[in-house]
């Protein structure tokens, strides 16, 4: 009680909870050194980058994908247990947003710009390159795998993960009443002097796998970026084109961040989710539409009866490099991606219960996933198998949406749409991982100085510029899975603490029957013999 009437009165004066020194120190020394050694031999990081990589993907590529799956599995029995009726806030609270803006924000922050980038990219790349052996590419049996990995690769796996840790994060603010942050949430494993020590490094590990989660992200969405305006505007197109774009979306980001959820990830939230609707909605309507409408049930079927296998797939019997191409370099990325989004997901989400939590985070955007990738990977595999369109012709994975968009009408505004739509998309989640940066740095600060929100907003577009000059997307995308490697063993934790936290919720307590009282007076009179 006392340390939340103190909280209060922080929170009243507007000065904040102070700065968290050692977990500021260490984050920006590392971040630093990392930035030093880009821009003085960028050779020696991309290399040495690659070789840490191939070791994880070689010794613990089976980690990401027991991992992963395991998380599924945690939450589903969460949700669908006793367990789900516990509120994350107290008994009778209720939801603090619309379940409408509620979706849009959880899911343009969890996920939006990847899949503008690999919405056509990765159904297409599947068709031709099959992941698993005895399939001939561009072919129906082909087709039906691609769905099946795109569908897994963006489905109830990666919303899982963020399940779990949005959901261990609210449950330990809103239903225990804790502050602290990120760390916070470990309460029932950390004790003892040596607790605060382990508290701080999980801070340090959420705030680098959040900001090299996000440079990933930029990347990803200024190379687009860049693809669209040099196939419809002819601008040129390289690493100082993809530069210039990274500092913009930064500018945007942090000027989006600083004004904080309510007129910043919120506006921007609804607005893209209309206007992502808008360009679905096109396409469909101008492309192959009963192609996909034959299409969406038969996928969602497929993914779902080969859920099981997908979720095991290891290299044993080789494919591994695919599988770290794709599969883990996926999960490592959506793994990275969790202190932000479950931090984002947790503070959206107060006064749900656990089962509208995890049924909403894991099964409105898999099936919005089934939505898209049936009509943009839909479409862009049946263009590829009538043979109107070669998309993989261009081996630039960031003009392959607007090389499709090519093929329909009102091409200009379309790509336009998808340039828009690549930038707010950036800047919804971005600005999100800002707060969130600024946030594990002081001590769970629901609302941190903006000063700090703006230093980890610029630190992340220097990250990715740095990574972009010194191996390009490859360089973004091996320090996202080197990073997220030992957060995946805090994940694990987490899930262990809130098993303990939930055991001992009130909720959770056998009900003693209450006692029998007997009126004697009017108790019947026997007559002994």
């Amino acid at each position: 009680m006392i340390e939340q009437e103190i909280d209060e009165e922080r929170g009243a004066s507007r000065r904040g909870r102070p700065l968290d020194v050692p977990v500021l120190a260490a984050s920006l020394v590392v971040v630093a050194v990392l930035l030093v050694v880009g821009v003085v031999v960028p050779g020696r990081l991309a290399s040495g980058t690659g070789t840490a990589l191939s070791w994880i993907t070689g010794n613990l590529g089976w980690a990401f994908v027991l991992g992963a799956t395991g998380f599924v599995v945690f939450a589903l029995v969460l949700a669908f247990s006793r367990v789900g009726r516990i509120r994350l806030g107290a008994d009778d609270e209720r939801p603090e947003h619309s379940r409408a803006s509620w979706i849009a924000m959880m899911f343009s922050a969890g996920m939006g710009i990847g899949l503008m980038f690999y919405g056509v990219t990765e159904p297409v790349t599947h068709l031709m390159t099959p992941p698993e052996a005895g399939i001939e590419p561009g072919t129906d049996a082909a087709a039906g795998e691609a769905m099946n990995y795109a569908l897994f690769h963006w489905g109830l796996h990666p919303w899982a993960i963020y399940a779990v840790v949005g959901l261990a994060l609210a449950y330990s603010s809103y239903r225990k009443g804790r502050s602290g942050g990120f760390s916070a949430a470990f309460a029932p494993l950390l004790r003892g002097p040596r607790g605060a020590g382990a508290a701080r490094a999980i801070d340090v590990l959420a705030i680098f796998a959040t900001i090299f989660g996000s440079a990933v992200s930029l990347g990803l969405g200024a190379a687009q970026i860049n693809g669209g305006l040099s196939q419809v505007f002819g601008a040129g197109s390289g690493t100082a084109w993809q530069v210039g774009i990274i500092a913009v979306l930064t500018l945007c980001f942090v000027v989006s961040a600083i004004s904080g959820i309510e007129r910043g990830v919120k506006i921007l939230s609804n607005t893209n989710m209309v206007l992502a609707g808008v360009l679905l909605l096109f396409l469909f309507v101008v492309g192959p539409t009963v192609f996909i409408l034959d299409l969406m049930p038969n996928a969602a079927g497929n993914y779902l009866a080969h859920l099981p296998e997908m979720s095991v797939r290891t290299g044993a019997y080789g494919g591994s490099e695919w599988l770290s191409g794709w599969t883990i370099f996926y999960w490592a990325w959506w793994i990275s991606w969790t202190p932000f989004v479950g931090a984002f997901l947790a503070k959206i989400s107060r006064g749900r219960t656990i089962r509208e939590f995890v049924v909403g985070v894991m099964l409105i955007p898999t099936l919005v996933s089934l939505v898209w990738f049936s009509v943009f990977g839909g479409t862009a595999i049946h263009e590829q198998l009538t043979g109107a369109l070669d998309v993989l012709a261009s081996p630039d994975q960031n003009t392959q949406m607007f090389t499709l968009l090519q093929q329909f009408p009102l091409a200009g505004v379309t790509s336009v749409l998808v340039v828009v739509l690549v930038a707010i998309f950036f800047v919804s989640g971005a600005d999100a991982a800002s707060i969130v940066m600024a946030s594990l740095s002081s001590h769970g600060d629901d609302e941190p100085r903006r000063w700090l929100t703006a230093l980890w907003g610029v630190l992340t577009g220097a990250v990715a510029v740095v990574l972009l000059y010194a191996g390009g997307l490859q360089a973004l995308q091996n320090v996202t899975i080197i990073a997220a490697t030992p957060f995946l063993v805090v994940m694990v934790a987490l899930c262990v603490a809130i098993t303990k936290d939930i055991r001992s919720d009130r909720l959770m307590r056998p009900v003693s029957p209450r006692p029998v009282q007997v009126d004697v007076s009017k108790a019947p009179v026997t007559v002994d013999d």
